[in-house]
């Protein structure tokens, strides 16, 4: 092993010490400790990831172990598929507007939506993903309200009702992670308890944000959520197959596929 890469070994576990230390830190930050360009920091996160050391937000990292242990199902699901994960989460965080309200589910892909969120300023966020709130961008949230229920250690969130003793929510969208999209069972999840959470999100709101990798396609989950025409948007990373789509397509759901320009289409919403 050559002098360089030693010194570019030895700089990634100082690194992730720091990280872990912190919980979570910047680029800017750990290239001003390190006295190295953005992009060299940037190239040592993603080696880190890759390696399931750490995870990458928009702009920095966070360290696994402040999130939940590395051995639970939810940091399980977090690295499966993580790199798709991240652009979709991106993808559907560019379709926030400044000051919008939002309702968002537990899971690993909205965990990464959260995480891109730091171009947005003033956001109402209500959720049940407790993991969430460690990568939530101070800057762009005004105001947090966690949903009561019991906290499922799997999932990482709460199950319980949508709403607080003062009353129900309205908001502007609902970003949801599902389990399972299927051209005629539509949107579902695992846990029996909290299908009909979702489902009430997706009421609480005037448009619903889907986010899912392509494993979920024609997986059809233990526990109904809602048919396809309560989605607005399908943000994901591959394109459908050819009996989803068509299934969207006559749902009037908008598919956005991550890391392409989005394309006005005649299924926008009126």
């Amino acid at each position: 092993m050559s002098k360089d890469q030693n010194s570019t070994l030895a700089r990634r576990h100082q690194e992730l010490q720091l990280v872990e230390t912190k919980g979570q830190v910047s680029v800017e930050e750990l290239a001003r400790h390190f006295a190295v360009s953005d992009d060299t920091i940037r190239r040592d996160l993603q080696e880190l990831e890759r390696r399931k050391l750490l995870l990458r937000t928009h702009g920095g990292a966070v360290s696994a172990t402040l999130l939940v242990h590395r051995e639970t199902p939810f940091l399980t699901r977090a690295n499966a598929n993580a790199d798709a994960k991240t652009l979709i989460g991106r993808a559907a965080a560019q379709l926030i507007s400044d000051g919008e309200t939002l309702i968002i589910n537990g899971g690993s892909t909205t965990f990464a939506f959260a995480a891109g969120l730091s171009p947005r300023r003033n956001l109402t966020i209500v959720t049940n993903n407790v993991t969430m709130l460690s990568v939530l961008p101070p800057e762009a949230v005004e105001s947090v309200y966690v949903l009561g229920g019991e906290f499922n250690r799997n999932l990482g969130s709460t199950v319980g009702a949508v709403g607080f003793a003062s009353g129900n929510v309205s908001v502007d969208t609902a970003v949801l992670g599902v389990t399972g999209l299927t051209a005629s069972g539509g949107l579902s999840t695992t846990l029996l308890e909290e299908a009909p959470m979702m489902a009430r999100m997706i009421t609480s709101a005037r448009r619903t944000i889907v986010v899912a990798d392509a494993s979920k396609f024609g997986f059809n989950a233990f526990a109904q959520v809602a048919p396809l025409n309560a989605v607005d948007i399908l943000v994901t990373d591959t394109d459908p197959p050819a009996d989803l789509r068509q299934a969207l397509s006559q749902a009037n759901v908008e598919i956005i596929l991550a890391n392409q320009p989005r394309m006005e289409t005649t299924n926008e919403r009126e």
